[in-house]
């Protein structure tokens, strides 16, 4: 849906079926931001980032809908990443997203780690 004429929201899912987040291609610089309140979220190392179903009880979104969301950001412009808890991926946003989600749904098909 487009807000205005440099402020875009997508509505994702993942979390909850009317998650969305704002695309403002514009902002940083016209290197663009993406703020994706708790749909994608920054964790730790901001440089990585996560998607979850339920967050307080640490229930994991299936890789399939990881996936369809990492599809549905890789054309939008942004190079930083604001979430709704104060954290951001300062640069490189954009590939953070792409990296993360590889690794989450490695993870959760069992070819990230061999324990």
């Amino acid at each position: 849906m487009e807000l205005s004429e440099d402020l875009f929201l997508h509505r994702l899912g993942g979390h909850f079926k009317g998650g969305s987040v704002l695309h403002w291609p514009g902002g940083n610089g016209g290197k663009g931001i993406l703020l994706t309140g708790d749909i994608i979220q920054v964790v730790a190392d901001t440089n990585w980032v996560s998607f979850m179903y339920s967050y307080p009880n640490l229930i994991p979104l299936p890789a399939s809908k990881v996936k369809e969301l990492a599809n549905r950001v890789n054309d939008l412009h942004f190079d930083r990443l604001y979430n709704a808890f104060q954290k951001a991926v300062i640069k490189n946003a954009h590939e953070a997203v792409q990296r993360s989600a590889k690794r989450y749904i490695n993870a959760l098909e069992g070819t990230l780690l061999d324990t």
